[in-house]
């Protein structure tokens, strides 16, 4: 259990040492401005409807981290903080709580804050695994993570994935919450969003190229073996949106992957998101800064979203997302 412990804080250490920026493509959506935009900043709304819960604005802080030294810490000052802004906050996988008990502290605090908790395993974790993790942090909602690019390139990370759509299943039918099928960074396509539909997800969360590289920490992480030909794989986050709103105009999306600014976020809700999510910009701000830069950070973040509103000239996020754009450059390329 120390390992699973030290490998927890060596992923913090590691992803803010980390270098390669990967692209979103989320510069390839042009908006247009409009000068004639006749809004009064006091009267737009950046607030959502989220699990029968209003939230400040369509976003949530992602999974991050749990079990470590510094796991506690960041999770108290997360929850807090997105319990100040009102927004949820998901917490990292809870695999190492099922048999450590000295970790799960560092997940229980999340469950006397005032915000929608979202929970977090992969997607080969058994449904009495899922039950006790949902119960661990009194739960809304439970993430189930894929994550193969990153179990490949961890020295003792998975090597099979069977299986992983018929648990997905039978999560859905029998968990008693529903599930958010996240990918951790190489996004989800087309015809895995079409297969998880058919499974009855109603929740994605698409985690595209773009952010946290997950295979540059591992790789980070091992002396012996050299990955860097891989920190370029993976779905562009701004195609893998486009692409899973294409399947379906009813599953909730989730945005996230390099997500940094409220630009990025704005962009994403425009073409086809329900909300957005972040994790790694929150995460710099929070260790580089401290707690107040970091909720300060997010304020800010609702305040521009504002601003890009008003120069679109749309009142609310459901105007926002019928807002005409254009896909040029590379994305166009790859959509095309």
């Amino acid at each position: 259990m120390e390992d699973r412990r030290q490998r927890k804080d060596e992923h913090i250490e590691n992803y803010l040492k980390s270098e390669i920026i990967t692209n979103t493509l989320l510069e390839d959506i042009y908006i247009e401005h409009n000068a004639l935009s006749d809004m009064n900043m006091e009267e737009i709304d950046t607030s959502i409807e989220f699990l029968g819960r209003r939230i400040s604005m369509p976003l949530m802080v992602n999974a991050m981290t749990g079990g470590g030294e510094a796991g506690s810490d960041i999770n108290e000052d997360l929850s807090s903080i997105c319990e100040a802004v009102g927004i949820p906050m998901a917490s990292g996988s809870e695999a190492i709580a099922i048999k450590d008990e000295e970790s799960r502290d560092s997940f229980t605090l999340l469950k006397d804050k005032d915000i929608i908790k979202i929970g977090n395993l992969g997607s080969e974790r058994s449904l009495e695994d899922f039950i006790f993790a949902k119960d661990l942090i009194d739960a809304d909602i439970m993430q189930v993570h894929l994550n193969i690019a990153q179990e490949l390139v961890m020295p003792e990370g998975d090597r099979d994935f069977r299986g992983l759509g018929e648990n997905i299943r039978n999560l859905v039918e029998k968990l008693d919450t529903p599930i958010i099928v996240k990918e951790t960074g190489s996004g989800i396509s087309k015809s895995v969003a079409s297969k998880l539909l058919d499974m009855g997800v109603e929740y994605i969360d698409v985690a595209g190229k773009g952010g946290t590289n997950f295979i540059e920490i591992e790789d980070l992480r091992d002396v012996e073996t050299d990955f860097s030909e891989f920190y370029d794989w993976g779905i562009p986050t701004a195609k893998s949106i486009i692409d899973v709103r294409s399947v379906s105009e009813d599953v909730f999306i989730i945005a996230s992957g390099g997500l940094r600014n409220a630009t990025d976020i704005v962009k994403s809700i425009i073409i086809g998101a329900d909300m957005a999510a972040m994790s790694g910009e929150v995460l710099r701000y929070l260790l580089h800064g401290g707690y107040e830069a970091c909720e300060d950070f997010l304020k800010d973040l609702q305040y521009k979203i504002k601003i890009i509103m008003c120069l679109l000239g749309v009142k609310n996020i459901e105007e926002l997302k019928k807002v005409d754009y254009k896909v040029v450059g590379r994305l166009k390329q790859l959509l095309d």
